[in-house]
């Protein structure tokens, strides 16, 4: 059977096909628009801006160090007393004794009360073989000791070690300098000036200029030095002084420093 229809429906159906060609063509050119090729001239500026930001970011990362040398000027000694005894208080009152005996030694050599400080006590028993039962008691006191001129330093452990007699005990000693703040300078100079270099040949490897310092940090290290030791109780019998040989100590120091590339 034929379909009819009247003038008004006509009307609508054409009207709805203009509107509908009107959107397919609108689609269409919009569709070809963004398949622009990437060179157009929109991307380009962006590209180029990405770049520029890139080249004004750069940054180069490296690392100086600085080493100095100083001459120790003090000396650590650690120091006691060891005794032994059938009970506490005989072990711990002959301790005590000895350890008054080297201080009034030290302090007439002319050490100063706050260079002198009790570090250790230790009281145990000792036990015969294969008994619960103590034979005995040990008692140990330990000293550090301060000397500040190495001059005489020898002479002064030497003294100490006589003064506590066979119950001295010398667990080494240690040489220090007082003051390190001059030799510090010292090393980070040469620290940033080490770094500043190694940026420098870099940024000419790179064919850039170098730049500000972004940002910067340090690390400081003592080189570690040889303590001397003494045997136990051998000191005791010495008659001449000590020999004390400072030697050097070397510090060091590390920076680590951004520079930006120009």
């Amino acid at each position: 059977m034929a379909v009819q229809f009247s003038s008004a429906q006509r009307a609508i159906a054409v009207g709805v096909a203009s509107a509908g060609l009107l959107i397919g063509a609108f689609t269409l050119g919009a569709g070809r628009g963004s398949a622009a090729p990437a060179g157009a001239t929109g991307n380009s500026a962006l590209t180029a801006a990405a770049a520029a930001a890139a080249q004004g970011g750069a940054r180069i990362t490296v690392t100086g160090t600085g080493k100095v040398s100083g001459v120790p000027n003090q000396l650590a000694l650690s120091m006691g007393v060891q005794t032994s005894g059938a009970s506490v208080a005989t072990a711990l009152r002959e301790a005590n004794s000895a350890v008054r005996s080297i201080t009034a030694v030290l302090r007439h050599s002319g050490v100063a009360v706050p260079d002198i400080q009790t570090s250790g006590l230790s009281i145990y028993p000792n036990y015969s073989a294969n008994s619960g039962v103590p034979s005995g008691y040990q008692v140990s006191e330990q000293l550090t000791i301060t000397l500040r001129r190495l001059s005489v330093a020898g002479g002064q452990i030497s003294a100490a070690a006589r003064a506590g007699g066979n119950a001295t005990v010398i667990n080494g000693v240690s040489l220090n300098l007082s003051n390190t703040s001059t030799l510090m300078a010292s090393a980070r100079a040469k620290a940033v000036a080490d770094a500043k270099a190694k940026a420098t040949a870099y940024a000419r490897a790179l064919g850039r200029p170098l730049g500000p310092v972004a940002s910067m940090s340090e690390t400081t290290a003592a080189q570690p030095y040889p303590v001397p030791e003494f045997a136990t109780n051998s000191a005791a019998r010495a008659s001449s002084p000590v020999p004390v040989h400072p030697g050097t100590q070397q510090l060091s120091v590390t920076v680590t420093v951004v520079f930006a590339l120009g």
